[in-house]
């Protein structure tokens, strides 16, 4: 189905796809697809485990559909999306890879690094985000990324404000340094 006709039916299509319109449900996967799977690539790094949380989040998508409340053009992509972020939670939480690391004194002296990302490609950004840690690069895309505040982030991943704030620190420190090493060295790192 043309794009033009996802949007202008999209209501029509969700209606389809909540009762069971295998061409309609079909047709939302083909729409939207590539927007979820970068979604979830954020998060999740491993292609298989990619995988599974695209599936488990589009078994969530079609069984909740009916309870979607339309609000014009984007709802539904914004919908899409909230599921797969939840659903790269859970899986992150539940493969115990995200490990959040104290705040040290050596921590505390990094200062506020801001990465400068002035011609940096945006696959070089892309990659340099997902080659942070798990924890770190949760909470940097719940934050950059997704707006989250911290207190959404610590109640989302159970941790404390402060942790939140500390990884998006430390997270932001590496991020900067890597640039600036892609910057110096721009052939020693490869783009997607």
């Amino acid at each position: 189905m043309p794009d033009a006709d996802i949007k202008n039916g999209e209501y029509l299509l969700v209606r389809r796809a909540s009762d069971g319109d295998r061409d309609a449900q079909k047709a939302i996967y083909g729409h939207h697809i590539r927007y979820l799977t970068a979604v979830c690539a954020r998060y999740v790094v491993n292609q298989e485990d990619i995988k599974d949380v695209l599936q488990e989040s589009f078994i969530r998508i079609f069984s909740s559909l009916k309870s979607f409340d339309y609000r014009g053009e984007g709802s539904l992509r914004a919908w899409l999306g909230r599921i797969v972020v939840n659903r790269a939670m859970d899986h992150l939480k539940q493969s115990g890879r995200i490990v959040f690391m104290p705040l040290t004194d050596e921590c505390a002296d990094i200062g506020d690094c801001e990465p400068e990302t002035a011609g940096v490609p945006s696959e070089v950004l892309f990659r340099l985000i997902r080659e942070l840690p798990d924890g770190y690069r949760t909470i940097f895309n719940l934050y950059v990324i997704e707006g989250k505040s911290h207190r959404e982030i610590a109640a989302m991943l159970n941790i404390k404000e402060s942790t939140s704030a500390s990884q998006l620190h430390r997270a932001k420190a590496m991020l900067a340094s890597k640039i600036r090493q892609y910057q110096s060295e721009p052939e020693t790192i490869e783009t997607i």
